[in-house]
């Protein structure tokens, strides 16, 4: 699967990493598994929203990455980044 970003989230991404340039290698690690099989259980996956459909996948034990999958196109969009109580808005 393709994975895309939108410019918002780009922006949410460097500021991550900013903070926490320690994680850039597992989030590789991690894009990775998720463009070959988003269903892989090291990803955690789980769905979020039930409509519109929003899931999550874990990047360690603190930090998530929130996406929607595009199936028409095979795509992968990635929604959000940060710690639990920032992505699931509390």
């Amino acid at each position: 699967m393709k994975i895309i970003t939108t410019t918002s989230y780009k922006r949410k991404e460097k500021k991550f990493f900013k903070k926490r340039p320690e994680l850039k290698e597992k989030y590789k690690a991690v894009l990775k598994i998720l463009a070959v099989d988003p269903k892989d259980r090291r990803l955690g996956l789980h769905k979020i929203y039930k409509s519109p459909p929003v899931y999550s996948i874990s990047l360690t034990g603190s930090y998530r990455i929130i996406l929607d999958f595009i199936i028409l196109n095979d795509e992968i969009l990635l929604i959000d980044i940060g710690n639990h109580d920032e992505v699931y808005g509390k």
